[in-house]
């Protein structure tokens, strides 16, 4: 009898896929399939953080609106300073910050001044309280050790009236606010948010509060996926959990398109034999890609329904968490903003060896600290199956082997993504 090989398919056990696209072809392929939100709406300052500018914002004053002094001390006219040996000045008054002075400063006299307190006619120079000798109430004495100018803040110095402070697209933070509050914006334009619709797929989930039975689990993606949307200030409808049915999936799929931007689901995007997804999103839309060639992460689905993009992400929470960063996260960043964001990455020394076989991109869970010597060093942050989140949330960055990478040893250099939270921790 004749032995007959069993002609495999491809799969995530592969080292490379020619079906799949590479890492950077499907951030390609999302980015063009972009058009960012271009609605606007009117929200109080205070309600801004994290929104995206709608509108350029044009000064309508200069700051500081008047030249005042940057310290407290005493203020002359600089062409009065002494050039050489030291020189003793009256002091003719005292400006406190929010007052004014009418009296011109002559030759021979000086005003004691506090920090933000407006320049007195007469006067374009301020030198500091600990730099003068106090003879009594009303003398001081100044050295030649001074510049004309110094320790003045002029008028719109910082920022001039008519200006473009900033652009629209800006994703606000607390400083800008703080500017914009400074120039009397009670009120900013703003993009309205992505509005985002997510469900995860499969009769094995459950979700918190309803009691297990046997060969079921928790439905984790949901809750990672709404922390990480909440992150990024989206507008969420959270759909639940849909059961590996036809009709269910294709329900599901009309009503999340319906209502948002974005439709994202997990699981259900492989080849299993209930995986349902593939067949009811051929029916209702057009997909770009089916998988990616990285690791973990491969079976990612990117393509629209409607109006809407939808991203399939897989099953494994590693995996969502991962392909979410790497994919979702910049794409809903320039969906809101029209930029599409870069990630910071460093080099850091491996402080063990890594095996990796070419062909994929592979994003290593690691640990980013510092060693002795002040250098950056990087480790595995456990072991690195896709189904194993604590590995996840123990790490504070991404350890990038290329596609073309055959494995590192310890104490070669490699290539790092560190987390966004990695920057307040």
């Amino acid at each position: 009898m004749s032995i007959r090989n069993v002609t495999p398919q491809p799969s995530c056990a592969d080292a490379s896929d020619p079906l799949s696209v590479s890492v950077q072809q499907a951030s390609e392929a999302i980015r063009n399939a972009l058009t960012p939100i271009s609605e606007i709406e009117q929200v109080p300052i205070r309600s801004a953080l994290g929104r995206v500018l709608g509108a350029d914002c044009i000064s309508p004053i200069d700051v500081p609106s008047h030249t005042n002094s940057a310290m407290d001390g005493y203020a002359l006219a600089g062409t009065d300073l002494p050039s050489q040996g030291v020189r003793d000045y009256t002091v003719i008054a005292t400006v406190l910050a929010g007052q004014t002075l009418a009296d011109r400063c002559a030759a021979g006299q000086c005003v004691r001044i506090m920090t933000g307190a407006p320049m007195p006619p007469g006067t374009d120079t301020v030198v500091m309280q600990e730099q003068v000798d106090l003879l009594d109430d009303q003398r001081v004495r100044i050295d030649a050790r001074h510049r004309a100018g110094q320790n003045v803040r002029q008028a719109g110095e910082d920022i001039a009236r008519g200006s473009h402070v900033f652009q629209a697209g800006r994703l606000l933070t607390a400083a800008d606010l703080g500017v914009l509050a400074s120039l009397g914006f009670g009120e900013l334009q703003v993009r309205r948010r992505p509005r985002v619709a997510f469900f995860s797929t499969g009769d094995e989930l459950r979700s918190i509060g309803e009691p297990l039975g046997e060969g079921e689990i928790y439905d984790s993606n949901r809750y990672s996926l709404h922390a990480m949307l909440t992150e990024l200030d989206a507008e969420i409808f959270d759909l639940g959990v849909v059961r590996d049915n036809r009709q269910a999936l294709q329900e599901a799929f009309v009503r999340a398109s319906g209502m948002a931007d974005v439709v994202i689901t997990s699981g259900g995007v492989s080849v299993g034999a209930a995986d349902y997804t593939k067949s009811v999103l051929e029916g209702l839309g057009q997909m770009s890609f089916w998988t990616i060639a990285m690791k973990p992460g491969r079976p990612l689905t990117f393509g629209k329904i409607g109006e809407a993009m939808f991203f399939g992400l897989p099953g494994n929470p590693v995996a969502v968490m991962l392909t979410f960063q790497q994919f979702v996260r910049p794409a809903l960043r320039c969906l809101a903003s029209g930029h599409w964001p870069t990630s910071l990455v460093v080099e850091a020394r491996c402080q063990v060896s890594l095996k990796k076989r070419p062909g994929r991109f592979e994003f290593v869970r690691g640990i980013l600290s510092y060693d002795d010597q002040g250098r950056l060093t990087v480790g595995p942050s456990g072991a690195q199956g896709s189904g194993i989140l604590t590995s996840m949330s123990r790490a504070n960055c991404f350890i990038l082997l290329a596609e073309d990478c055959a494995g590192v040893a310890e104490g070669e250099p490699v290539k790092v993504e560190p987390f966004t939270t990695l920057l307040y921790s």
